[in-house]
């Protein structure tokens, strides 16, 4: 049998990272199941497959959690429960309290470019790190904050501040992920064609010259040398690849062939 979409995706991190854990989301007091199926989705879908519960209203398992995870239930599957927050983090080495409201708690606030960076960082040093989360009416308490070293808030509307529980974690998993590369997945690099050399670009550039000679495209002559190095600059800057410049040629001895077809009609 194919390998599960959890360790497919728990080998890509492990194969870029090959350092320490990936981060662990608690969610503490969960009110809805479909918000702990859906965070548990968007953190599969960016490779965080750890997921910790502090006391959810409804109780655990979760048939809603289950039917809104869409796919991750290896998530809810292995998602561990606890009676307290500080139960939840208790072998954690570092941890941030995700919360938009303000604090009169000294505790550094650390901003979504820092913040997916910081964890890498924790990885690196091979560090178990959790970020928490609080139920979706109020946050996380006091009590919970203190547990961590960092607030982290997200750039959100002062005038709205009311991001689904789901998305929170989304948004964090986003973060999490993108620290690692700014790069897009290979699965949209594989059928790339290799740039075209320069010989190709040339042979390109003399072939498509040359017709438009023909077709008397080139006046006054004095000016045919910077008319070429114009017509040969944006194809430089587009960075053509090898079936990019054959198309290209095919589309040059096309016109060419079909040139004069509509005076014989």
């Amino acid at each position: 049998m194919g390998k599960s979409l959890k360790n497919q995706l728990g080998e890509v991190v492990e194969k870029t990272e090959n350092t320490g854990p990936a981060p662990v989301v608690v969610l503490v007091g969960t009110q809805l199941g479909e918000n702990i199926g859906g965070a548990a989705r968007a953190m599969l879908n960016f490779g965080l497959t750890e997921l910790r519960l502090v006391k959810p209203r409804d109780g655990w398992p979760s048939e809603p959690a289950v039917a809104m995870a869409a796919g991750a239930s290896e998530v809810l599957d292995n998602a561990k429960l606890f009676e307290t927050t500080a139960e939840a983090v208790a072998d954690l080495n570092f941890i941030m309290a995700a919360t938009a409201r303000r604090r009169e708690i000294e505790i550094p606030v650390i901003g979504t470019a820092a913040a997916g960076t910081q964890f890498r960082q924790w990885q690196s040093e091979n560090q178990k790190t959790g970020i928490l989360f609080g139920p979706e009416k109020a946050g996380l308490v006091n009590e919970d904050v203190v547990l961590a070293d960092y607030i982290l808030t997200y750039p959100i509307n002062p005038a709205f501040q009311s991001l689904n529980l789901a998305q929170a974690v989304g948004v964090f998993s986003y973060i999490w992920a993108s620290a690692e590369t700014t790069a897009p997945p290979n699965v949209f690099q594989d059928d790339i064609a290799s740039p075209a050399t320069r010989d190709d670009l040339v042979r390109m550039f003399e072939h498509f010259e040359t017709e438009l000679q023909n077709a008397g495209f080139f006046y006054p002559p004095e000016k045919m040398q910077l008319m070429k190095q114009n017509i040969r600059a944006p194809f430089i800057r587009a960075r053509m690849t090898e079936q990019e410049v054959r198309t290209m040629r095919g589309m040059i001895k096309a016109l060419v062939k079909g040139r004069g077809r509509h005076l014989s009609k």
